[in-house]
């Protein structure tokens, strides 16, 4: 029983402290898939909640695919590939993580699958409004990475890609906008650091969706998701 501890006082209800612990730990790969967590009376005594609280967070947990619960066999750790990854909440608990590399690598990974097709429909469906967003965004960022201010180069980035994905044409980009905000920027703030706002490649991409040049702005941010760019490298 280790593993967990006493929640602690906060604004943040008692029972999505306790889902964070148990998820940081099954996210960690500390609880394996599979593998059985302790019983209710066990669990409350350790995190010092009320059997309602912890029931609470088991439902929270099990929504988001980590535990299934069955009576008279108890609560169990769902495999991985149940997880819901575009959780809004799941992605927060994994940016908490001490080590998400391996969960960010996999993100570049999808980038890598998404973002360069959506640059090449963005230059062909942007809007002219769209066109005007992404040029004020674009202008912040060069700025930002003139006076190597990483906060307000954050901001902007985000909402440069965000604004690309709305841009496509296509319903279907827009949850992967909405739903990754958080690992988004979490993301882009780590690429960052030291300096390395790969502004040239960003400027190819806005110049090749302003100009409507689909191929340059795909091979644009093909360039700009290299392992060395983003400084991080694919899992195997």
């Amino acid at each position: 029983m280790s593993l967990f501890s006493l929640v602690e006082d906060s604004s943040r209800r008692i029972h999505v402290q306790v889902a964070r612990q148990i998820a940081r730990k099954i996210l960690s790969g500390e609880l394996d898939e599979g593998q059985k967590l302790p019983c209710e009376t066990d669990l409350c005594e350790v995190f010092g909640v009320s059997r309602t609280a912890l029931r609470e967070s088991t439902k929270l947990l099990s929504a988001k695919g980590l535990i299934v619960s069955k009576p008279k066999v108890g609560t169990r750790i769902c495999p991985r590939t149940q997880w819901h990854f575009l959780d809004p909440q799941l992605l927060e608990w994994i940016e908490d993580l001490e080590d998400n590399q391996p969960f960010l690598s996999q993100f570049l990974g999808l980038r890598k699958a998404i973002e360069p097709e959506a640059c090449a429909l963005a230059a062909i469906n942007a809007t002219v409004e769209q066109r005007k967003e992404l040029s004020k965004h674009f202008q912040k960022m060069s700025d930002a990475a003139h006076a190597i201010n990483y906060d307000e180069w954050t901001i902007n980035d985000h909402e440069f890609h965000k604004t690309i994905f709305l841009a496509t044409g296509n319903q279907f980009y827009i949850p992967f906008s909405n739903i990754l905000s958080a690992i988004f920027k979490r993301f882009l703030g780590d690429s960052v650091v030291g300096g390395n706002f790969c502004l040239e490649e960003h400027q190819a991409i806005y110049n090749g969706i302003m100009s409507g040049n689909a191929a340059q702005a795909r091979a644009a941010s093909m360039k700009l998701l290299a392992d060395d760019n983003q400084r991080l490298s694919q899992l195997d």
